[in-house]
């Protein structure tokens, strides 16, 4: 038997699955350890906190709150006193127009711009991952970027919620009245989806991100667009380009709460960012595989 016959046969290292898997973890685990993302996790578990506490403070003062009768405020905000855990829904609702995507914003506008300014994408790519899959692992770790933040805020309001104020049966948005523990998995449904609903943004982020080799520029180019975007949802003479902007269904996820659930906008929702998603993330591969990392 020839020596060539008699050598194992191998895989080179960018088709091997586990070595692509060691990517994706590497840059998830990098996303995670740096005091930036650490810093806006904290922020966004104290939203929970705050909101919890001013609610209590107007329910000891008996104020409108304290009655369940305050209009103000994140949507489910009245309900709180009555359950705590409304402060899960209260929170995502209080967060998810601003806080959220702003996190998000920055860890996505940050992804390719700050290797690049840092000197670090060329030695990236000096591994056999090739240019795709290190973006691809790159998004992968935005969305999972998206979902730690979103449980953050739940856990944190779920924790608040229960240590200030009862909890028990919910009462969903259609009146009836769902027992705690199917409440619960409905909270747990709904902060995946509130994740789910962020990926066309995190996409278009990812697409910014490859366009500079500024992170801070790419992340105030992020930011930007996600506050122009919101204004342009609000405008009423604008109504007909609002159901293809990215934010338009955010909050649709309160009809996770009717019984029966309510399908129609939480699909389009979905439908929306998979557009998003497809369009920008063919954007940003092929702007990233033609760009000139050398200079």
């Amino acid at each position: 038997m020839s020596q060539a016959e008699a050598a194992p046969a191998t895989v080179p290292a960018g088709r091997n699955p586990l070595w692509t898997l060691g990517i994706l973890r590497s840059e998830f685990a990098t996303t995670l350890r740096r005091w930036r993302t650490v810093a806006l996790l904290g922020v966004l578990a104290a939203v929970p906190v705050l909101i919890g506490i001013a609610v209590r403070i107007e329910t000891a003062d008996g104020s409108s709150a304290g009655a369940g009768g305050g209009g103000g405020g994140p949507a489910f905000l009245s309900q709180v006193t009555n359950n705590g855990l409304f402060l899960v829904f209260a929170a995502l609702a209080a967060t998810l127009p601003v806080f959220l995507p702003m996190a998000v914003g920055v860890i996505a506008g940050d992804a390719v711009a700050g290797e690049a300014n840092a000197g670090t994408l060329r030695y990236l790519l000096v591994a056999p991952a090739g240019r795709t899959r290190l973006l691809l692992a790159k998004y992968a770790a935005t969305l999972g970027f998206c979902l730690v933040a979103t449980l953050v805020v739940a856990a944190s309001a779920l924790a608040v919620g229960a240590l200030l104020f009862p909890v028990g049966e919910v009462t969903t948005i259609s009146g009836t009245t769902i027992g705690f523990g199917e409440g619960l998995v409905r909270a747990g449904v709904v902060a995946v989806f509130v994740a789910a609903s962020l990926t066309g943004f995190a996409a278009l982020g990812l697409f910014v991100s490859t366009l500079t080799n500024s992170g801070i520029a790419a992340m105030a180019a992020t930011v930007g667009v996600l506050i122009t975007v919101q204004i342009v949802d609000t405008i009423p003479q604008l109504s007909g380009v609002h159901p293809y902007l990215f934010p338009h269904y955010w909050l649709s996820f309160a009809d996770l709460l009717r019984e029966p659930v309510y399908w129609d906008e939480l699909l389009r929702n979905l439908e929306l960012q998979a557009l998003y998603v497809a369009v920008f993330g063919s954007a940003a591969w092929a702007r990233f595989t033609t760009k000139d990392i050398t200079a």
